[in-house]
């Protein structure tokens, strides 16, 4: 076990109370883009959330009427998933490189995780192979260059791209009036911009022809 590892097995009692501020405002309105953002997804669709950790996405996809299947790299973290969700979720040990689905999903998710990818483009071709309506994953652009993670999304097959700003802050709770203030920013053009060139992420949704 590497010393991440370790430290996912250590703290996987309410992770996602530890990672987010807010967690309720964090992770609903990622639940709320899931649902929406580029194909909507339909009541019924099952979403297949890879390295899901204690599976705290998924309380708040449930309740859109869609099935989740969660899966990490972490034991200790499905078994929090599990106490979290009960039975309306399936759980499971998996590395995203390496699992497949029983059979195919509407949707994958892949948040805060894309990074673990051995290879992007393979991983990618390999989600697109289950995945009948869209991929979703959130990328620092800080970090990558949207431009070539978009390359990668339509040598997979995925026909379509939207790339939305993500702005509820993960390690500052918000009063309410200033977090709906950044959540109508996301929307706001050449500012969200400029927030993006210091702080925060996109979401990006891909969906097939």
């Amino acid at each position: 076990m590497s010393a991440k590892d370790g430290q996912y097995a250590r703290n996987a009692a309410g992770w996602s109370e530890l990672q987010y501020a807010d967690s309720g405002a964090y992770l609903a309105h990622r639940a709320d883009l899931v649902a929406t953002l580029g194909r909507p997804l339909e009541p019924g669709q099952e979403v297949l959330d890879l390295a899901c950790g204690d599976g705290g996405l998924g309380a708040y996809l449930i309740p859109w009427g869609l099935r989740y299947r969660g899966v990490d790299a972490t034991p200790e973290m499905i078994a929090e998933a599990s106490t979290r969700l009960g039975a309306g979720a399936v759980l499971e040990v998996g590395d995203l490189n390496d699992y497949e689905p029983p059979a195919p999903v509407a949707a994958t998710t892949v948040f805060r995780a894309i990074y673990y990818a051995r290879d992007r483009r393979a991983f990618l071709a390999r989600a697109a192979a289950y995945t009948t309506s869209k991929l979703m994953l959130d990328l620092d652009p800080r970090r990558y260059a949207i431009e070539d993670v978009v390359d990668d999304l339509r040598a997979a097959g995925f026909a379509g791209v939207a790339i939305h700003p993500f702005f509820v802050p993960q390690t500052v709770r918000l009063p309410r009036p200033a977090g709906a203030a950044l959540r109508a920013a996301e929307r706001s053009g050449p500012l969200a911009r400029l927030l993006l060139r210091y702080r925060f992420t996109y979401v990006l949704a891909a969906w097939r022809p």
